[in-house]
């Protein structure tokens, strides 16, 4: 299953929702981490997707410059 920006952010504010309802210490620090690493997957992910489009638009300049 290919992950989109949309799942991941989902996956962050559903963390954020359990952290800011925890009782439990220990149980909103790992709701904290949890929403901190699917924000950084998403990120990580729209930097690759603008990079990729980045080398798209370059290969296709590249392609019609005249040699």
């Amino acid at each position: 299953m290919a992950l989109s920006y949309e799942f991941l952010i989902e996956r962050a504010d559903q963390a954020a929702t359990e952290a800011s309802g925890a009782k439990l210490d220990n149980v909103r620090d790992r709701a904290l981490r949890s929403e901190k690493a699917w924000r950084a997957m998403a990120e990580q992910l729209r930097e690759v997707a603008a990079n990729r489009e980045s080398a798209r638009l370059e290969r296709l300049a590249n392609s019609l410059s005249p040699a």
